[in-house]
Order: C-alpha cells, then structure tokens, then sequence
C-alpha cells in the first residue's frame, strides 16, 4: 500500500468512526442494543473518545508499516482530537438538530 493511500485509509476510516456513535443504538457498534429509548449523550462521547484512540492505532499501525515512527507531542494530538470531533459534526447534527417524524 502506498503511502498516499495509507494517509486515505485513515481519513476515510476517521470519518465513519466519528460518525459511528450517533448513527447506531448498539452499545460499542457491535454491542447490545441500548435500554432504554436512545443512548444517553455520554455514552456516545465514551465511545467517539474510544474511536479516536481505534482509528489512532490504525494510524500508527500503518506507520510503522511503512517506515519509522515520528515521535508525536501534545499539540498532535490536540489537533487529531480537534479533527476527529469535527468529523463527527454531521452524526451529531443528524442525531440531535435534525428534527424527525415519529413513526
């Protein structure tokens, strides 16, 4: 895999793990289907945090596939946090500003 590819993989793969969490009532994607009516915000936070870290190990899991690993400092990681809660802005939106039809 090339490493313009790579750097696509992880942008795409950011993409729908931020979203992931407002799009779905299981618990961790793959989980139990939540109790009660709707997720609580908190839950949905937990696991966006624990995507970023998912979708950070990819990162670093390609990286180190195709050479040496940059050493990062806390405004990296800032940024990429920054980053992947901007990514999830339209999940957000479709999950709590969007009105919809009960059915």
């Amino acid at each position: 895999m090339t490493q313009t590819a790579s750097i696509w993989l992880v942008i795409l793969a950011a993409l729908v793990a931020a979203n992931l969490p407002f799009m779905n009532e299981r618990w961790l994607i793959a989980g139990p289907v939540a109790s009660t009516q709707d997720k609580p915000l908190w839950g949905r936070l937990l696991e966006l945090v624990l995507m970023y870290f998912v979708v950070g190990l990819l990162a670093l899991a390609l990286e180190r596939r195709s050479g040496q690993i940059y050493p990062q400092t806390w405004e990296f990681y800032a940024i990429t946090a920054t980053l992947f809660v901007t990514l999830a802005f339209p999940g957000f939106v479709w999950r709590y500003l969007t009105k919809r039809r009960n059915r």
